[in-house]
């Protein structure tokens, strides 16, 4: 189901019913989508404007690739929600053999290695966005830098929230080498990009502060 083309309403009512998808990696991919999108609508505001004329080459690259994240971030709505499935069907499956205990044993660790893969692109993904937060809030129209702190903020959320669908993966591998080579990348884009976001929303704050 494409629950991008869905409504607002609609999106919600899903997410709080009893299914386990869409979840919350899907949830992330799409905060992070809202993110880049307020990222670009900085640029927008600021592009054509003679008080901005020195930023125009900058804004103008950073909403190019603003409104590729927000796509791509958009697009890992769904494949979150695919990665998951065969997971999900998998918890159902019994086994009573030792050798479908085997087997059920080697599809779960490949299907939690495949359910982490989308959140960890989610998180690099949400890593450029408060990247380009930072060109935006300082090149950015003064009269909007407060929606480039919060698309920054917005996408620090959504980035440790992927995080967590990482971790409970990993945390009933077996293979706790994979495991911790999974957790390692996590803990990597967190330490980078969430004091990152912070600075971002401190500047935000700091600027209209002073306004």
């Amino acid at each position: 189901m494409e629950y991008t083309e869905k409504s607002c309403r609609e999106f919600t009512e899903a997410l709080a019913g009893k299914a386990p998808i869409p979840g919350g990696g899907s949830v992330s991919a799409l905060a992070g989508a809202l993110g880049a999108a307020l990222e670009h609508m900085v640029g927008a505001l600021t592009e054509g404007k003679k008080k901005y004329a020195e930023s125009q080459e900058a804004i103008k690259k950073a909403m190019a690739e603003a409104e590729e994240l927000r796509t791509d971030l958009l697009s890992l709505v769904k494949k979150d929600m695919e990665a998951f499935e065969p997971l999900s069907r998998l918890y159902a499956v019994k086994a009573e053999t030792d050798e479908e205990k085997k087997k059920k044993e080697e599809l779960m660790e490949k299907a939690l290695e495949n359910a982490c893969k989308v959140p960890l692109e989610i998180m690099e993904k949400c890593g450029r966005v408060i990247e380009l937060s930072r060109i935006f809030a300082e090149k950015g129209s003064r009269l909007a830098v407060s929606d480039a702190g919060a698309g920054a903020i917005i996408s620090k959320a959504a980035l440790q929230a992927a995080s967590l669908n990482v971790y409970i993966n990993t945390s009933t591998m077996k293979d706790r080498e994979n495991a911790d080579r999974l957790n390692g990348l996590c803990d990597g884009y967190i330490r980078a990009y969430t004091e990152q976001a912070d600075r971002v929303f401190q500047y935000t704050v700091e600027i209209l502060q002073k306004a």
